[in-house]
C-alpha cells in the first residue's frame, strides 16, 4: 500500500512540474559601450516598458527583466534583440567590433535610438562592424513599417531635436535587415514611463507600437 502512495505522489509532483509555467527564458538586451557616451540613459523604464507592450500586443513571452551586455561579450549572443541609445560618444575596439559582426550576421538584431548628438560617433563605429555596408534610408514600404502595427509614412516622430523630419536608417547584409537606426525620432525616450519626458499619449504609443514592429521583424526574420 505505501508503494502505492509514493507511486501516486511521484506522478503528482511529475504532473505540477510539467503543468506549471516556468520563467519566461526569451529576454532582450540594453548594449554597454565604452567612450563615454550615456549607454544607460534610459536605463530605468524604457525597454521593461517595450517588453511589458509586446508581451500583451504581440503575445511574446519576453522575459520582464531586461539584460545589460557589452559589445565585446560572448554574451551577446543570448540575445535575439539588443538596444542601443545614448547622446555622446561611442567607441568599438576591434575586438568588439568582430563580435558584433559575428553576432549580427549570425541572426541577431541591433537597434540603435540616436537620444540626441549620438550620429557622428555611431556612424563610424558601425563601419567597423561592417566596412563593406553604409546605412541607407529605408523606404516606407519596407516590412519593418508594416508588421503589426501599420507605419505607412515610416518612422514617427517622437522628440523635436533639430526641427527635421525622424529617418529610419538600416544595414543590409545578405538581404536581411540585420541593424536599424532611428535618427531625429528617439524612440528609446518615448518607451519611457510617461512623467520622465512628458510624451503626449499618441506620441507614446506611436513609438511603443514602433518598437514592437523591431520585435517582430527580428524575431522572424
Amino acid at each position: 500500500m505505501m508503494k502505492k502512495v509514493l507511486g501516486y505522489l511521484l506522478l503528482l509532483v511529475f504532473f505540477v512540474s510539467a503543468t506549471t509555467p516556468t520563467e519566461p527564458t526569451v529576454k532582450i538586451a540594453l548594449l554597454k559601450y565604452n567612450g563615454g557616451g550615456d549607454w544607460y540613459a534610459n536605463l530605468e523604464t524604457s525597454l521593461k516598458n517595450l517588453i511589458v507592450f509586446c508581451n500583451q500586443n504581440l503575445g511574446t513571452t519576453i522575459n520582464t527583466e531586461q539584460g545589460i551586455v557589452e559589445v565585446g561579450s560572448p554574451d551577446l549572443f543570448n540575445y535575439p534583440f539588443v538596444h542601443m541609445t545614448g547622446h555622446g560618444n561611442v567607441v568599438f575596439t576591434q575586438q568588439e567590433a568582430d563580435n558584433l559582426r559575428k553576432y549580427l550576421i549570425g541572426g541577431g538584431f541591433l537597434h540603435i535610438s540616436d537620444n540626441y548628438g549620438m550620429d557622428k560617433f555611431i556612424r563610424p563605429q558601425m563601419k567597423k562592424v561592417f566596412p563593406e555596408l553604409t546605412f541607407v534610408e529605408l523606404p516606407f514600404n519596407h516590412p519593418v513599417y508594416h508588421q503589426k502595427f501599420e507605419f505607412a509614412n515610416g518612422l514617427p516622430k517622437i522628440h523635436e531635436h533639430d526641427n527635421k523630419a525622424p529617418e529610419g536608417f538600416g544595414l543590409i547584409y545578405n538581404g536581411r535587415l540585420v541593424c536599424f537606426y532611428d535618427y531625429e525620432c528617439d524612440l528609446g525616450d518615448g518607451w519611457e514611463d510617461v512623467e520622465v519626458h512628458r510624451d503626449s499619449q499618441d506620441n507614446r504609443e506611436k513609438a511603443l507600437k514602433m518598437g514592437a514592429n523591431l520585435i517582430q521583424y527580428a524575431f522572424e526574420n
